[in-house]
């Protein structure tokens, strides 16, 4: 059932799995927003399976959202199966010349970054306030359905961590990194990056 009194756009979270389910560890995201959907949510946390329909999630993101989380397989140079949070900044947000190019096959975190900065600043529309990517390194993206073991043996942990990002959210904003640092303790298993050197 509906609130009737949605939260403000101002205060709404996204949490958006994005991938290809048929291309094996690309299923990552939206393995792990569906399984984030089976626990209770705050009342502004939206979470969202978008696969590979970016355009869809960039309107979705322009309608209000102070927070948007991306969950997808990420490329960083790791171990396979090694978690990654990154803090994406303006800069990296910077849409660049001409327009994005749009796979119906492969969808990153850069592609639907750079395609919401380009529809903002056509429409005049307000971008989320702070984006967060919460990435796996993959080891198979071949054609295929079902991830590969390291990557399955990820997604609890992928959960885990965007739970504890929710808990954090209201917290000031002088905190921003706090969530950060918390996920790259020793023992955690989860790589941390503030500022990305390379795309997405």
């Amino acid at each position: 059932m509906n609130d009737p009194h949605p939260p403000e756009p101002s205060s709404r979270t996204l949490v958006a799995g994005i991938g290809n389910i048929f291309l094996a560890d690309d299923g990552f995201g939206v393995e792990v927003v569906q399984r984030l959907a089976r626990h209770p949510l705050p009342a502004h946390v939206q979470a969202l399976d978008v696969g590979v329909r970016g355009v869809h999630l960039a309107y979705h993101v322009l309608d209000g959202c102070d927070t948007l989380i991306l969950v997808d397989a990420v490329h960083r140079g790791g171990a396979p199966g090694t978690v990654r949070l990154i803090e994406v900044t303006e800069q990296d947000r910077a849409a660049p010349d001409g327009v994005p190019v749009l796979d119906g096959h492969r969808m990153s975190p850069d592609a639907v970054l750079a395609l919401l900065e380009t529809l903002r600043e056509g429409t005049g529309g307000s971008g989320p306030r702070r984006v967060l990517v919460v990435g796996c390194e993959p080891a198979e993206l071949t054609e295929g359905i079902g991830l590969s073991p390291p990557v399955a043996a990820a997604v609890d942990e992928a959960v885990q961590l965007v739970l504890r990002l929710l808990a954090d959210a209201p917290e000031d904003a002088r905190r921003e990194g706090a969530a950060e640092r918390r996920t790259a303790a020793p023992d955690s298993g989860v790589a941390a990056d503030r500022r990305p050197s390379a795309p997405l």
